[in-house]
Formats: structure tokens, sequence, C-alpha cells
């Protein structure tokens, strides 16, 4: 194991935040969660729940030492608002490294409306920029891994694969030659919450250009399941689980509605491809990234953290196989592509050893069977994708898709 160091984990209590505190506090790590947990008031404000059932920051850290006698000391600061308290913690904790999980996740909380659009930009853009104008004001020289989106760089395709961040190409200057450089590949966000983790590309790059800092930059496909080897290892530990239309992740979703007899909801053609990797697999790579830091004065080190990718549809039939589910056909509530082809390069974690877990391997009976334990919290209202990306595709959402409202008889 690499020597233990004192890791400030951004946004700890949320859906990979919670386990990645957990697993790199079993490895030994003095582990320092920050939060606002604004996603447990927006879980009130939208009127829905995590399926599992989960207990307070200060009863999970609690029940975290009582299991396992390893402390998480949690600190309440809002880094988007906060930056004066931000700032002082850093410069009284000095960690070694820090995790940055602390945005607004959901590309249709994005876009609700104006004020969720503010909102996701406000917090997202200040939360970083505040967090790396205070590792530079504090001269610590900590690594940061950001858990970014393979969103960055739309789904659109060229008929090649997705590079690990950084494009090669040729420019030709004025005399005719034909320079060879390195660019970020170009970006192409899908939401406003997308277009947030564009810009942190471009702070990313800047402050380790302009101040040396080392960062690493985690592009992250869609995670699927709930539990890692830590959350198994007392029920108060169980990581959240969302099913509702803006935060739960398309796999998860799909089982949740199988386990409770709704119908798989498709948008479009479902042939939308995405990149996924399960939340095992999530926090391995980011100990993985933490123990392989680039140099001080490098560019900004980025992976692209998936390990496969799958048709929407293909996802849903296979669901629908293992479960005996129906499928129901919906409009698209999204402004993208109605198909497209996702080839993604992913080697530098298989170089640094990660041995992926697969949609293959067995695991979706699990998922099922944690969903049909929690049925009884589901609210089936909420279960429906109805945020949309503009006026006009409002008008097309069904709000419905099990057909149980009322209908008028003329």
């Amino acid at each position: 194991m690499a020597s233990a160091m004192k890791i400030a984990v951004l946004g700890g209590d949320g859906f990979v935040g919670w386990p990645t505190a957990l697993h790199l506090s079993n490895a030994g790590h003095e582990i320092h969660i920050l939060d606002n947990l604004s996603r447990r008031w927006i879980d009130t404000e939208l009127g829905v729940q995590s399926l599992t059932p989960m207990d307070s920051i200060q009863e999970r850290t609690r029940v975290w030492h009582a299991v396992t006698g390893r402390r998480i000391h949690f600190h309440l600061i809002d880094l988007a608002r906060d930056y004066e308290l931000l700032k002082n913690w850093l410069r009284q904790e000095r960690p070694d490294a820090v995790i940055h999980f602390a945005e607004q996740r959901a590309a249709p909380y994005s876009m609700k409306s104006d004020r969720h659009k503010n909102y996701t930009v406000n917090n997202n853009v200040n939360a970083t920029h505040n967090l790396l104008n205070a590792l530079v004001e504090t001269g610590i020289d900590a690594h940061l891994v950001h858990l970014g989106t393979m969103g960055v760089y739309g789904y659109s395709t060229v008929g090649a694969a997705i590079p690990e961040g950084y494009l090669p190409v040729g420019v030709q200057t004025m005399g005719g030659e034909t320079v060879n450089q390195e660019i970020l590949y170009p970006a192409n966000p899908g939401s406003v919450y997308h277009m947030t983790k564009c810009l942190d590309q471009l702070l990313f790059q800047f402050y380790a250009k302009n101040d040396g800092m080392r960062i690493t930059d985690l592009h992250q496909g869609i995670v699927w399941g709930t539990h890692t080897r830590e959350t198994r290892l007392h029920p108060q530990l169980v990581n959240r689980f969302d099913y509702d239309g803006d935060y739960g992740t398309v796999l998860n979703r799909f089982l949740i509605q199988a386990a409770i007899g709704y119908p798989l909801t498709v948008h479009g053609t479902g042939g939308q491809t995405r990149a996924f990797i399960h939340i095992q697999d999530s926090v391995r790579c980011i100990e993985i990234a933490l123990n392989n830091p680039p140099a001080r004065g490098a560019r900004v080190e980025i992976f692209n953290q998936m390990t496969e990718t799958h048709r929407v549809r293909d996802l849903a039939q296979m669901v629908a196989g293992l479960t005996d589910s129906d499928i129901a056909w919906l409009p698209n509530p999204r402004k993208e592509a109605a198909e497209n082809d996702l080839v993604v390069e992913n080697a530098k974690f298989r170089e640094l050893g990660l041995e992926p877990i697969r949609l293959a391997d067995g695991l979706l009976g699990e998922i099922v069977d944690v969903a049909k334990k929690f049925a009884y919290r589901v609210d089936r209202s909420r279960v429906p994708a109805v945020s949309a990306w503009t006026r006009d595709i409002a008008a097309t959402v069904n709000h419905d898709p099990e057909g149980r409202r009322l209908k008028s008889v003329s």
C-alpha cells in the first residue's frame, strides 16, 4: 500500500463520494469529508428519497468508527460560498490530496428551469475555482483529483476512438509547414451540467500551467451498482440509490423499475450509446489516480474512467430478459442525436492494474434484490424523466408511462 495520506473528500456524502471515503479510510488514510449536504436538500426539494435508507452523515461516520475503529471527520463547508472558511480549513489541515466531488451532478436537474441552470453554474464553477484559488493562496502542494464526466466529449462520433483527454492535431503554419500539437479534445457539452465540467477543464488547464498545480481529471462514465466492499460491512453504511427521473442513472433505474413492476423507460430510439463503470471500480480508479500523481509543472493528467459501452435499448432488453419486464418507448426529453456510436480509449487504468467489473459478471441480480428489499420506499410518480431540454421538447414529454392517470371520455 502507498504511504498513508491526509485526504480531503469534497462532496463525501454523495453517491460516489461516500463509498470513496470509506474505501480510502479502510486503506489506512486519514479522511476528512467536506460537504454542504446540498444533495439531501435537493431530495427535499424534489419530494423524493434515496431508495436505500440513509442516516445522517454524523451517524454514518459514527457507525464506520464502531465497525472498523477508523475515524472519518466531517466538516460542514459550502465550497461555492464559504471561500474564507475553505481557505482557513486548508491552511490549518494541509491535506496531502484533495478529491473534488462537490458539484451538482445531474444533467436533467440542471435543465429543469432557469433557476436550476443558474444554481448548477454558480455551485459547480464557483466551487471548483474557489478550491483552486484557495490551494494556490495557502501554498499547499496537494494532488487534486477531480471527478469529471465522459459528457465533456459529447456523444457524437467521427469514426475514431475518443482519446484520454488530449487530441494530437497538425496545425499548418503561415510558411506552409505542419506543426504537431496536443490539445484538449474539443468540448461538446449536452447540458448545463456538462457545460460546467467543460469549464472545469479550462480552469484546471490554467492553474496547472500558471501555478504548477498537480491535477488529475477523471472523465467518468455512468455509474451502476450501489454496494462496495465497505458499504456491505454494516446496514447503516449503505450507499444512496437514486431512482427518480433527475438523479437515477439509466441502468440503476431500469433495475429498480423491473423490481417494482414498472415498465423500463427507453427514450427515443434507445440508440444512445453510453459509457459505464461499476461503483466498486469507480472508487478503485480514484485510489489508483491518487497513487499516481502528475509531477509538479506537468499538464493535467486525464483518465477516461469507464470500462464498457452499451446502447440504452440493449441495456433495456438485457434487463427485460433478466426480469421479464415490459419496455415503454417514450419521447426523449433531451436534445441529442437519436443514434450515436461511442468508442473510448481507457488504457491508462488498465496499465495501472484495474481489473474491471462488467455487466456480465452477475451483479445485476444483486441490484434487483436491493431494489425489491426497499421497494416500499419508491414513489412511482417520481420515476418518469420529465425535465426537458427545451420548451418545445417539454410539450412532448410523457409524464405517465404506466397510463394510470384518469382519462376524459367524450
